[in-house]
């Protein structure tokens, strides 16, 4: 029995994007189960252009370029990666809905749930994050 991860991504950054896909990177590349449930902010996370164009937080620009020079992928890439790991995506239906978004202005393979969707796989995890 593999273990399971739930993650919930809630703030749009590219510290937090790279917080959440390299955990849920890691764990599933330990066949890990897991699933991030994107709310909020957190939606930016796998918005079709949002995920390009993260902003990071004020006073570090400069480490843009350590993450280039690090060899460090982009987010685009991790996303990527995240989802042929078998990472599941699902997008918070209640937010898409406050903020007026469809599941085509997400990247492809994303499930969109409510907040009772994630939870009942939660309840399972052996270890939930939230970033």
């Amino acid at each position: 029995m593999s273990k399971k991860v739930a993650i919930i991504a809630a703030n749009g950054s590219m510290f937090d994007a790279y917080k959440v896909l390299n955990l849920a990177t890691a764990a599933a590349s330990t066949d890990a189960d897991v699933r991030v449930f994107f709310t909020f902010e957190g939606l930016q996370l796998i918005h079709k252009e949002g995920h390009k164009n993260l902003p990071l937080p004020e006073g570090k620009e400069h480490m843009k370029a350590g993450f280039e020079q690090a060899n460090v992928p982009s987010i685009e890439e991790l996303v990527q990666v995240a989802q042929d790991l078998g990472v599941t995506f699902i997008a918070c239906q209640m937010t898409m809905d406050v903020m007026n978004l469809n599941k085509e202005d997400f990247v492809d393979s994303i499930e969109v749930g409510g907040a009772a969707t994630f939870l009942e796989f939660a309840y399972g995890a052996d270890t939930t994050l939230t970033f």
